[in-house]
C-alpha cells in the first residue's frame, strides 16, 4: 500500500452524501496515513441520506485547495445537487484541477465537475443516471469499475469502493499530474 503521511486530503459534501462514499475513501486515505479534513458549505456538521454524522473541518469558502494534496467528492444526489449550485464548492473543485492536483468522484460527484469546467476531454464514469450530463459536458463516458485519467479517478457506486479507495490512494500517493488541468 502506498504511504501517504504528510499529505492532506480534502473531502467535499454537504448534507444528503453517500455514507460509505465518505466513510471508506476517509479510512483508506488516513490508514495510508494521510490527513483527512472535511470541508463544506454547511455549518458545523453534514448528514449522509443513511445517517452517518460527521463534523465539518473547514467551511468551503476559507479553503484554499493549495493547502491540500487532493480532494474527493462523494455521491449522493442531495449532496451533488446543493454542491453545483455553490459557487464556494464549484471554486475549490476547480482549483484542485488547475494546480495539477488528484481528484477522486464516486456516484453523483461528477455534476460538480461539469459546471468546474474539468470534464471535456476527460474519459469518466458515474452513476448511469450522469452519462448523458458528462456527454454533453464533453467527456467520454464509460461504464467501468474504476477509471483514471490523468490523476482524476472515477467510480459508479458504493460496489466499486474497493477499486476507487485503492486508486484514490494511489493518485494521492503520485502526487501532481500535469494533465490535471481545466
Amino acid at each position: 500500500m502506498a504511504h501517504l503521511t504528510g499529505k492532506r486530503v480534502a473531502f467535499l459534501l454537504t448534507d444528503g452524501f453517500e455514507d460509505s462514499e465518505l466513510t471508506s475513501p476517509w479510512q483508506a486515505v488516513t490508514d495510508a496515513g494521510a490527513t483527512a479534513s472535511l470541508v463544506s458549505p454547511a455549518d458545523f456538521t453534514v448528514t449522509g441520506k443513511n445517517g452517518h454524522e460527521q463534523q465539518v473541518d473547514l467551511a468551503v469558502g476559507d479553503a484554499d485547495a493549495a493547502d491540500f494534496d487532493a480532494l474527493v467528492l462523494p455521491g449522493g444526489v442531495v449532496n451533488a445537487d446543493h454542491l453545483r449550485m455553490d459557487e464556494p464548492s464549484i471554486r475549490f473543485t476547480r482549483a484542485f484541477f488547475e494546480l495539477h492536483k488528484p481528484v477522486g468522484v464516486i456516484c453523483h460527484g461528477p455534476w460538480i465537475l461539469i459546471e468546474a469546467g474539468a470534464v471535456d476531454g476527460r474519459t469518466i464514469t458515474s452513476y448511469p443516471s450522469l452519462k448523458t450530463d458528462l456527454k454533453n459536458a464533453g467527456a467520454t463516458w464509460v461504464d467501468e469499475e474504476v477509471v483514471v485519467h490523468d490523476g482524476l479517478v472515477s467510480s459508479r457506486t458504493p460496489r466499486d469502493l474497493p477499486a476507487f479507495n485503492a486508486k484514490v490512494v494511489e493518485e494521492v500517493a503520485e502526487g501532481k499530474h500535469i494533465g490535471q488541468i481545466v
